[in-house]
């Protein structure tokens, strides 16, 4: 697939870099949403697209509180 729909906050690296996607896409997204649930805020946050997509890019996250399992 080749298409780029849906929020900006729960886009993979993989649309971001403008390369092809599969299922471990939507994965991805699901991650965003259930790091929301928990933390009360988007893993990944920018004032621009341009900033949110580089945060995405690099990976890196501020990590859900210990009351929560770590295997979550």
């Amino acid at each position: 697939a080749r298409t780029c729909v849906g929020t900006p906050y729960y886009l993979s690296p993989e649309i971001c870099e403008n390369r092809p996607y599969n299922n471990k896409t939507d994965i991805w997204g699901l991650g965003c949403v259930l790091y929301e649930l928990c933390c009360l805020r988007h893993p990944f946050e920018g004032s621009s697209l341009r900033q949110l997509v580089s945060k995405i890019c690099r990976g890196h996250f501020p990590p859900v509180s210990v009351q929560y399992s770590h295997s979550l």
